[in-house]
Order: C-alpha cells, then structure tokens, then sequence
C-alpha cells in the first residue's frame, strides 16, 4: 500500500481548523522518549495528557493488544465479551463501585455520568431532582451536556443554548456550594484535582464537606477522575487519597494507555436506573480496548508502579525548585503525584505557550494546562534520568525566554 508523504502543512489542508498542533510530527516512541520525522529525539512530559501512564510501546501492553487482535475486535451490546468482563471485575475489585458502564472516551463516561444522575433522580425523587452543581474553571468533556458541566464559558460560547439545570460554584470554597444546592440538586461533580483549571488540589476537608452536603441533600458525588485516576497520584484512584467515596466515578485517560477506553464505575443502588434500553455505546467495551486496559490495570495496580509515585513527584519538584531558585519564573509549584503545574509568575500570565515552543527546540515535549501554568503528566514509570534530562532542557528553554 502506498503511503502519501504527510507534512504538517497536510494538516491545514484536510483537517477541522479546531486545533493547531506543533510544526514537529512525531513518528515513533519508546518509554518516554519520542521521535519526530527529521530523528529529532524528545523527552515526553506530557504523557499524551496524562494517557500513557505506562510510557510509549510498553511490550506488555503490545502484547496485550497484539493477542487480542488475533482473537477477537469487536462484539455488539448484543452480546457480552470476556475482557469487558475481567476488567469489569477487576475494577470492582479495586474500587467501591460495585457496577461499570464502558465507553470509549472520558467524555462518554461523563456524558453517561450525568445522564445516570438525573435518572436515578428522577426515579427516586420525582421530576423536579434534575439539577447538576459542577465547579468553575473544571472540565468534563466537549460533548454539549458535558461541555455545559465544565465551568470554563469558553468552551459553550457559539454552542448556545446548552441543557438547563446546571450551575456553577468556586472550587475549594465550601460556602459557595451551600448557598447553591437545594433539594432539587441531583449530582454534584467535581475533580479531586482541577486538571485544565490550573492542576489545583481539592483543600483538605473540602471533598469530605462536599460528601456531607450531598448526603444531607440526597444529592449524588461525581468525581471525574478521567486526569486524576489509574495511578496518577500514587493511589490508583484519588478519592482513596482523599478518603471520600463518591456515588459515581469516571475514568479513562490512563485506562488504556492510548487505546481509546473509558468507564463509568458505580453502586448497585445508583446502577438500577439504567435499565435496559437506558443508555448504550456501539463501541464501548469492545474486546480489544478491554484486553489492553486490563493489562494496564494489572500492571499500574501494583506496589512496583504506585509505590515509586511519590519519589518521582519529589524529584520533579525539587527539579522545579531549582530552576525557580535561579530563574524566580515560577509562582508556585502545586499538584500531586505526577500530575503537578508550574504556575508562572504574574508578568509572564498569558505566555505560557513561548515556553512550551522553546522547550521543543530543547528536545522537551510539555503541557500547559491554560495558559499561565506549566504542567507535567508524564509516564509513571519514567526513568529518573529521562526526568533530569527533561529539566535540563526546561532550564535551557526558560533560559532563552527570559533572555530573549
């Protein structure tokens, strides 16, 4: 078969103008290093935003999917398969959910999310308990409900009007959500950490009143755990951290290391109200995407993987500190786990994509998680050395900036 030369200004010519990816294309990679077409080699510390938890071309994840591949690829709903089963299994195991609804994106977990909560709602309530308390500057998804649940109105401007019944409060301020819930609140949705918004940590006590408000008002808790899940912050998921147990939980992301799988876990109390017909996905659960993540969840879910978390963490941000004790470019240095942002300083707000350009002419690929923080989600497993290497190019990057 005849492969046609691709460039990046192929992009501009057949895709949607909704993003403007990087001049580089990288063609190949290997634990956390990429390579694009010219050779150029980079350290990763984007994994994929927060996907490849288990670096690039893991073997056993390969193997998993390569396996799969010569059994079976896909089944309709009409049927049931056994690697949506054994995953099923094993993240009931892990988890408190007691249930699991498979998507192929964190969106369609949400989507099914909130669609679950407004149903059991409804079933148990009556038709006034419908609304959905979200927090500003979160995200969900880009769907049109799950865009609505994101507190960020950038995201909904030109898409009006959205579904009704879904408000805003300020994340980590408690007193804010008190003066909006009511009786007529389904579901309230948080992230344990704010991923897009900034990489902001829920306060201490904040989720724990977040759980209490819900109870007193037969409210459902939602955390999207899409970003913060699958080992990102040294618990395989971060309610575990937090020691609060949400009603419902989504997850994707990491799940399958890059091969498109999503889940909504849940109890059998809240699962009831989709009954049959409720809810369904062509693709969700299919063999292949279920064969790879179950790989990942045994190979994350083990104290070799999460056990190694922190120390990793702690030497990304002793890496940070030292290059905000000799530059002062960083506000603050937040995050947990390794999922951690760089908040730069006031005068550079607004800038954080030239730091992100200079540091891919360093050899470094990184996020930005809007655009006056730096962020860092990369592989969990990633060597100690590709960390080092990874700053030093950070180092020469905002060296440049500041001189420039």
């Amino acid at each position: 078969m005849h492969k046609e030369p691709v460039t990046r200004a192929l992009f501009d010519q057949v895709m949607v103008p909704n993003y403007n990816p990087q001049q580089m294309v990288p063609v190949r990679g290997r634990g956390s290093r990429v390579w694009d077409q010219a050779g150029n080699e980079y350290v990763d510390f984007t994994g994929g935003i927060a996907v490849t938890a288990l670096g690039h071309n893991h073997p056993a994840v390969v193997d998993a999917l390569k396996t799969q591949a010569d059994e079976l690829w896909h089944l309709s709903n009409i049927f049931t398969n056994e690697p949506a089963l054994r995953l099923a299994k094993k993240l009931t195991d892990i988890t408190f959910a007691d249930k699991v609804f498979f998507s192929n994106s964190g969106a369609e977990a949400n989507e099914a999310a909130f669609k679950l909560a407004r149903k059991y709602g409804h079933d148990h309530f009556g038709d006034d308990k419908y609304e959905i308390i979200s927090f500003k500057q979160s995200f969900h998804g880009r769907t049109l409900f799950t865009v609505t649940v994101g507190g960020q109105p950038k995201y909904r401007e030109g898409f009006e009007p959205v579904p009704a019944g879904v408000s805003h409060v300020e994340y980590n301020n408690i007193d804010s959500l008190k003066a909006a819930i009511s009786d007529k609140t389904c579901a309230v949705v948080m992230e344990p950490i704010l991923g897009e918004g900034g990489v902001i940590p829920a306060a201490p006590g904040f989720a724990q009143a977040v759980r209490e408000l819900c109870d007193q008002y037969n409210a459902l808790l939602i955390f999207d755990e899409i970003q913060t899940g699958v080992g990102r912050t040294g618990a395989f998921y971060e309610y575990m951290n937090l020691g609060v147990t949400p009603d419902i939980l989504t997850t994707a992301k990491a799940l399958g290391n890059g091969f498109p799988i999503g889940a909504m876990l849940t109890t059998d109390k809240v699962a009831a109200s989709f009954v049959f017909g409720t809810h369904g996905s062509t693709y969700g659960g299919n063999p292949l995407g279920c064969a790879v993540a179950e790989t990942v969840v045994d190979l994350i879910n083990s104290p070799d993987v999460l056990g190694q978390v922190e120390a990793k963490s702690a030497l990304f941000k002793s890496e940070l500190e030292a290059i905000n004790a000799k530059h002062h470019i960083f506000k603050e240095v937040r995050g947990k786990g390794l999922l951690l942002g760089a908040e730069l300083i006031e005068e550079w707000h607004g800038k954080g994509q030239q730091f992100l350009a200079a540091a891919r002419e360093e050899g470094l690929m990184i996020l930005v998680a809007g655009p006056n923080v730096l962020r860092m989600a990369p592989s969990l497993i990633i060597p100690d050395d590709d960390v080092k290497a990874g700053m030093a190019a950070l180092e020469r990057a905002i060296s440049k900036v500041l001189a420039a």
